[in-house]
C-alpha cells in the first residue's frame, strides 16, 4: 500500500509503501525523510504500531536523506515498538543517512541489518 499525499509534503519528495511480515511490517521509505515529508512515515508507522504490528522492519535502501524530524519519528516508533514487546530494525543505511544516526549516537538504540533477508524473520 503506497502513502498519498498527507499534509503539506509533496508526495513526490518521500513514499512510503507498506506490507504485511510474519511478526510486523515492513515499511520502505523512498525519497527524503525531513521536517515537510515526516508525516508521511510517522502514519504508516503508527498505523502499524496501532493494529499490532510490534516488529517493524525499514528498509532505508531508498532513503536518500533524513534529518532530525526523521530520526525523531523513527525513536518514537522504536519506543512504542518497545513497549509492546517488539522494535524497530533499519536495513540498508545510506552513508549519509547512517552518518546522521552515527552522530547522533542513535544507531546504538536501533537493531541495523545490512540486509533485508537478516531483518526479516525466518
Amino acid at each position: 500500500m503506497d502513502r498519498e499525499h498527507i499534509g503539506s509534503a509533496s508526495p513526490a519528495r518521500l513514499r512510503v509503501e507498506v506490507r504485511d511480515v510474519p511478526g510486523g511490517a515492513l515499511l520502505t521509505p523512498v525519497g527524503e525523510l525531513d521536517h515537510h515529508t515526516a508525516d508521511l512515515l510517522r502514519t504508516p508507522l503508527d498505523d502499524a504500531l496501532d493494529a499490532g504490528r510490534a516488529r517493524l522492519v525499514v528498509d532505508c535502501t531508498g532513503l536518500e536523506f533524513c534529518d532530525s524530524t526523521g530520526l525523531n519519528v523513527l525513536l518514537g516508533a522504536r519506543l512504542r515498538a518497545d513497549a509492546a514487546g517488539g522494535g524497530v530494525h533499519l536495513v540498508g543505511m545510506r552513508p549519509a543517512v547512517a552518518r546522521v544516526f552515527h552522530i547522533t549516537g542513535a544507531d546504538a538504540v536501533f537493531t541495523v541489518h545490512e540486509t533485508l533477508a537478516t531483518a526479516l524473520p525466518d
